[in-house]
């Protein structure tokens, strides 16, 4: 109960982290918002924002990502977050050729358990539950055949004990490919909105993140990089305490995929902002490290990944993508 209740408040604080000038934001961020999408994405670092290769995942972390290649191809994803944590994701998308348009759709939940209740004294009163959920509408067309574009909009609502919060956000993005290089280039503004109830008599506060990332798709080797630039509308913030490299780095998400033959891919990660907010150990600690894999066969894919919160533990992902048109 005490890991549980622990973890849950490091994580409101470190989804509060761009928002922290902001009133209430260190309890009403929707740090939900901040979770992986899905085991492919957790074992990259989340380095998303360009990776246009087919995974209606890529939906949340940039709406003009979605067209074709992810079309009828659901993905059901679940967490097991630390202390018990429970979180999942639910991702579709479909193209309507009359429209020339991707349109998409997401559920994502956290449930963050059952904690004690105490008074102003310490004296236990009883339990209560915590939980967020975030509603996803979606849509994405071609501009040209390099340049797609889109726009998602998100539902949020929060809940602790009998106190919750309500939101609306937008997401905006484009995605430029260059065939030629075997690049993708994407921009995406997220969580842009209003808070609709907070708790009490605060607002919620949402965590705005301007992201840019870039994917490679090596000519000789089976191997995809992907880099992505994140919090950009919060630059003066980085790691306490830390280097003028830390705090470049604390920007950054790095992520890579090796595919052997058709049916294993081979995936790893550092998110190096992490890596220094959960780190425990002295030395060498893998806090912030990820990695997976995923198993594809007869248009169905599961994925894997494992994510280390140094001494905490690690978090444990798993997502089922099933390719309709091929079943």
């Amino acid at each position: 109960m005490r890991l549980r209740f622990a973890v849950w408040v490091l994580l409101c604080g470190l989804a509060a982290l761009p928002a922290m000038a902001q009133p209430g934001a260190s309890l009403a961020s929707f740090q939900l918002l901040r979770f992986d999408a899905a085991a492919r994405t957790a074992a990259m670092g989340g380095a998303y924002t360009a990776m246009a290769d087919g995974d209606v995942n890529a939906l949340f972390y940039n709406p003009a990502i979605p067209g074709p290649a992810t079309s009828e191809a659901p993905s059901l994803s679940y967490l097991n977050h630390l202390a018990g944590i429970d979180a999942g994701t639910l991702a579709y998308s479909h193209t309507v050729p009359a429209l020339g348009t991707t349109v998409s759709g997401g559920l994502r939940f956290v449930h963050w358990g059952t904690l004690q209740r105490r008074n102003a004294r310490g004296e236990r009163t009883g339990t209560f539950s915590a939980g967020d959920v975030a509603l996803t509408l979606g849509a994405a067309r071609a501009l040209g055949p390099r340049v797609r574009y889109g726009a998602n909009v998100h539902v949020l609502y929060a809940q602790i004990d009998q106190a919750q919060a309500t939101a609306l956000a937008t997401d905006i993005g484009v995605l430029v490919r260059v065939p030629a290089r075997q690049v993708r280039l994407g921009a995406s503004l997220r969580h842009l909105g209003v808070s609709l109830s907070g708790y009490g008599q605060r607002s919620a506060t949402l965590p705005v993140d301007l992201q840019l990332g870039v994917s490679k798709r090596l000519a000789h080797l089976p191997l995809l990089l992907s880099l992505t630039a994140y919090d950009l509308t919060e630059l003066g913030v980085g790691v306490e305490g830390g280097s003028t490299t830390d705090h470049v780095l604390a920007h950054l998400t790095f992520g890579g995929e090796l595919q052997l033959g058709d049916v294993l891919r081979l995936r790893a990660g550092y998110n190096h902002r992490r890596s220094r907010d959960v780190a425990l150990a002295d030395g060498v600690d893998l806090g912030g490290l990820g990695g997976g894999f995923g198993v594809a066969l007869g248009g169905v894919a599961v994925d894997y990944a494992y994510n280390s919160w140094s001494e905490l533990g690690g978090l444990h992902q798993f997502t089922v993508r099933a390719d309709l048109s091929a079943l």
